[in-house]
């Protein structure tokens, strides 16, 4: 018995020595919150065991361990590991064994594990395995190898292969979370499991998603090899940011990934709202590039009712460095028509920025052997330049340049389509170039012009077109001044000259013109002199005198063809001719001001003011038409009935800068301005101090009235010129009336001819003197443009809601103050334990007031407004010979165009035009916009009129899938033909 006890003890130290050591072969870290951070269940067991052998050997336990109970494990836990970790003191060491070199362990020896650099983590539990060199990290755990990290909730490190694998975990509802993250220099890659070896940069991927420019890739299986290519199986590429479960995306059997560059695909088919389409390519290739880069451009494919199926918009784009770039681009149809374009945008920073585009068309309709076949050639420049104000403060170069054939907009498809296009009558370009001098008075300029008519294909080209100016001096003033200022110390001189060349012609005969028989081109100088003095303190009195000089290369004989009955051209003669005009004027100008207090408006109204601010000028010019200054000759002929006429006319009409006026002119004008302004009080109670504050504003009644009127005492007859009168109303702040008109003062009789037409003409008899009023309307006109929407309307309503609380509020100060919160009143509702008020309807307005009214309701807004252009014109129309006066014909013009938003996604707006005189609409426009996140649908119609058609496409919003859409527009067959 006692034999068998002392063999019991015998074999139990070795018992304890075996778990010590199975303890020491493990060199285990820990986190914050447990004690040990090997599994668990394996350290209950060991510890359990080593527990019960211990109990039953008190003394011999007691020789050959210093303690008899294990450690307790509560060392802080290690964050970060760096090239050399400190020596785990959770290594129990046997005092039997040598002590051993390698007990202090490193994790970054590249002798022993083959890494290159450093090796940084950091995790919320972690486990290091020495035997076997596995680290365990669980939690919120990361790695850091040179530029490539990784980020998961468990991670698996082979130190000696150098490979990690990761994958994701479950949350408490055992669904997949913390998905693990990798990341390589700025590619970054979402995974639900992957094998990655940190030096040789190969892995395997389970479930790979990651972002490639504006799409997402998710793959099934992916391989990874040493250059950073992927072959993947089980593709789906997609735009859509819901790329764990898209709207739409393309299946991809197989690919080869090229991350940053481009995707190579195998077969591929689209897949709708999960629904696969039997819409497929073969292959496909899909560019990615976050920066700067050429590449192809990929071609869009459909059907044109006149020239067949086409391809266009495919070409190459060349990214030629950070300033500058072009796109080359080509159309070519089924039945010969063709094209190609070139568009260029360049840009530099605090200097300047442009766009150029050059389109060549070739346009084939009808059928050869028909007769029918025309062919049609149409070009069209457009060039944008602007120069940043701050690249130069002395010159300065600016163009917009669009310049096309008269038939491009009814060829092109992008125009077509377009009725703001295609309906394009009037096109104009300009080129301009201006130059100052600093320290000088003077300023160059040069520019170049094109206005085009399309509707008679009409070109008018100015070339060129140059001015030198020189600002406003004082020659006479003196350097030093001494004493008062001399009268002729306000003496003023200023010049400006222009040299221009221009021609209006055809635009198929411009090319064929003669420079100097065909084009207009002259000179001239302008030299104005101009003095300011005050008189008395209240009058402004201003003299004038203004020399104009033209210089012109040719001037112009005319006499009577009887074959035409009329005057023609007989000769012209080239050479140097210098015409020259001049005159003189003064004018005096006063300030009066008249103030008056109405009985009506209260104390509200303080004032009404009224400036007049009349004027009086006298202006003198002589007859040029007189023989001696050879600006006008007179022709006297017979004409085929016998009847004696003298005409006079002057060999420079039509010239480029006019000519001198023929009559003497000695004429008095009268003028007036009038302003009419209220000044009206307002109370404003400041909600700090609870006090009222007076403010006054003005209010504009008549911003401006004004009329002249002249009287030439030079002449015998016709003395008093036309009423000239204008009136501007400032009915709001945003609308504004503007009348101008002018009025004759003169009656007017008539004569009849053979064909029975009634020709009115005017006699040197005054209205006034005859009790017909002080003139006859010629003609007189108004436009406005009002914009009204949701916003204004609130205004509106908020001022009558504005006073209606200002009345309760003043009712509630007279029968006692309010409620209080807590009280038994019904102020607010009654607050929860906690002391906060849970009323619905207090907590939304306090969260977000903006979004809920007073009474807590949500505030359902629709975006919308409404844009009106009206215009009215009143003209003369016919002569009535039973009144002896003419009668009127008022002309409107009525445009209107909106847009309104009903939900978030869906948008929808309109243009129309109204005819009053056909009374009916002229033309209309609808276009509808349907945001489906990741795809779009835009539609236009035209219901009627010439360009009636219709558009609809559905189309992805990216721009690297812009031709996955579908395209449905009507037929060109109805529109109107082009001559």
């Amino acid at each position: 018995m006692n034999r068998n006890k002392q063999r019991n003890c015998n074999i139990l130290p070795l018992m304890v020595l075996s778990v010590l050591v199975l303890l020491s072969a493990c060199g285990t870290g820990r986190s914050r919150k447990q004690t040990a951070s090997v599994p668990s269940e394996v350290l209950e067991k060991v510890t359990q065991t080593a527990d019960s052998l211990l109990q039953g050997a008190d003394e011999v336990g007691a020789n050959l361990v210093t303690d008899t109970v294990l450690p307790k494990l509560n060392i802080d836990p290690v964050s970060e590991i760096s090239s050399v970790s400190k020596p785990d003191s959770l290594i129990l060491k046997d005092s039997l064994s040598l002590p051993d070199s390698l007990e202090a362990d490193s994790l970054h020896q590249p002798s022993k594990f083959g890494l290159e650099d450093v090796v940084e983590y950091k995790a919320q539990d972690s486990m290091v395995i020495e035997g076997s060199n596995m680290v365990y990290f669980y939690g919120e755990s990361s790695v850091k190898y040179q530029q490539k990290s990784l980020d998961a909730h468990y991670m698996r490190v082979n130190l000696d292969s150098s490979q990690v694998f990761s994958r994701y975990v479950l949350d408490s509802v055992g669904k997949p979370a913390f998905i693990p993250k990798f990341t390589d220099n700025q590619e970054a890659y979402e995974a639900k499991s992957m094998t990655y070896n940190f030096k040789s940069e190969k892995g395997f991927i389970s479930g790979v998603t990651t972002q490639q420019g504006e799409g997402y890739l998710t793959s099934r299986l992916t391989k990874k090899v040493d250059d950073n290519t992927m072959f993947s199986q089980g593709v789906r590429y997609t735009t859509c940011d819901h790329h764990d479960h898209p709207h739409f995306y393309i299946n991809i059997q197989k690919a080869k990934i090229r991350p940053g560059k481009n995707l190579v695909a195998g077969p591929a088919n689209l897949v709708l709202l999960d629904v696969p389409l039997p819409i497929g390519l073969p292959f496909g290739f899909f560019p990615f590039s976050e920066t700067y880069s050429s590449g192809v451009l990929m071609p869009s494919f459909g059907e044109d009712y006149g020239r067949g199926f086409f391809l266009r918009n495919g070409g190459y784009y060349f990214a030629f460095n950070d300033y500058i770039d072009l796109a080359v681009t080509g159309e070519v149809y089924t039945k010969g028509s063709w094209g190609v374009s070139a568009r260029s945008t360049y840009r530099k920073r605090y200097r300047y920025n442009g766009s150029f585009d050059f389109s060549y068309l070739v346009t084939t309709s009808g059928d050869k052997y028909v007769g029918d076949y025309t062919k049609a050639k149409d070009m069209r420049i457009s060039w944008t330049h602007s120069q940043d104000p701050k690249a130069d403060p002395v010159q300065n170069f600016s163009a917009s340049v669009n310049f096309s054939t008269s038939s491009y907009n009814h060829n092109s498809l992008d125009h077509v389509y377009n009725p703001m296009r295609s309906g394009e009558n009037n096109k104009s370009s300009t080129v301009n170039y201006s130059r100052s001098f600093p320290g000088t008075p003077w300023r160059l300029s040069a520019s170049f012009s094109i206005d085009q008519r399309s509707i008679d294909s009409t070109i008018n080209v100015t070339l060129p077109d140059l001015s030198v100016s020189m600002s406003r001096i004082f020659p006479f003033k003196r350097k030093t001044a001494v004493g008062s200022e001399r009268w002729y110390e306000k003496i003023a001189v200023s010049y400006s000259g222009q040299v221009r060349n221009s021609i209006l012609s055809k635009e198929n005969e411009i090319l064929q013109k003669n420079i100097i028989r065909d084009w207009r081109n002259g000179v001239s100088h302008r030299i104005p002199i101009t003095a300011s003095y005050k008189l008395l303190d209240y009058v402004d009195l201003t003299l004038n005198a203004d020399y104009n000089e033209r210089w012109y290369s040719k001037k112009v004989s005319r006499r009577y063809s009887q074959e035409h009955r009329r005057m023609v051209n007989a000769d012209t003669t080239y050479g140097f001719n210098r015409v020259y005009d001049f005159n003189t004027s003064m004018s005096a100008s006063t300030t009066l001001y008249g103030f008056y207090k109405p009985k009506f408006g209260g104390e509200k109204l303080q004032m009404i003011r009224h400036t007049v601010t009349p004027r009086i000028s006298l202006n003198y010019r002589p007859d040029f038409g007189d023989p001696k200054w050879g600006y006008w000759r007179t022709y006297n002929y017979v004409d085929s009935l016998g009847k004696a006429h003298s005409e006079h006319y002057s060999p420079y009409d039509g010239q480029i800068f006019g000519r001198p006026e023929r009559g003497k002119s000695a004429s008095i004008s009268f003028g007036m301005e009038n302003n009419i302004e209220a000044k009206w009080k307002t109370l404003v109670k400041s909600d700090s101090t609870d006090t009222e504050t007076e403010e006054f504003k003005k209010i504009s009644i008549i911003d401006n009235f004004s009329w002249d009127w002249s009287y030439n005492m030079a002449v015998d007859s016709f003395r008093w010129s036309d009423i000239g009168t204008s009136l501007r109303l400032k009915l709001s702040k945003d609308f504004v009336l503007n009348l101008s008109g002018s009025f004759d003062p003169y009656i007017y009789e008539y004569t009849v001819d053979d064909q029975g037409n009634v020709n009115p003409y005017p006699v040197d008899k005054l209205r006034i003197l005859h009790g017909r009023g002080i003139g006859s309307l010629r003609s007189t006109g108004t436009s406005f443009n009002f914009t009204l929407n949701q916003d204004k309307l609130k205004k509106f309503f908020d001022l009558f809601r504005r006073k209606k609380k200002s009345e309760g509020k003043d009712e509630q100060q007279s029968q006692g103050p309010p409620a209080k919160d807590n009280d038994e009143g019904l102020s607010l509702p009654p607050p929860s334990a906690e002391g906060k008020n849970d009323g619905e309807a207090g907590e939304r307005s306090q969260k977000t007031p903006d979004r809920y009214d007073d009474d807590g309701f949500l505030i359902y807004q629709v975006p919308w407004n409404l844009s009106i252009n009206y215009g009215v014109t009143l003209n003369r129309d016919k002569f009535s010979i039973e009144r002896k006066d003419f009668t009127y014909k008022l002309f409107h013009n009525l445009s209107l165009s909106g847009s309104i938003q009903p939900t978030q996604n869906w948008s929808v707006n309109f243009n129309a035009n109204y005819n009053f005189e056909l009374k009916k609409l002229t033309s209309l426009t609808f276009n509808l916009v349907r945001d489906m996140h990741c795809w779009q649908i835009t539609a236009s119609a035209m219901p009627f009129g010439p360009y009636k058609s219709y558009t609809m496409t559905v189309a992805v919003k990216s721009s690297l899938l812009r031709d996955l859409k579908y395209d449905k527009h009507s037929s060109r067959r109805n529109a109107n033909l082009w001559y």
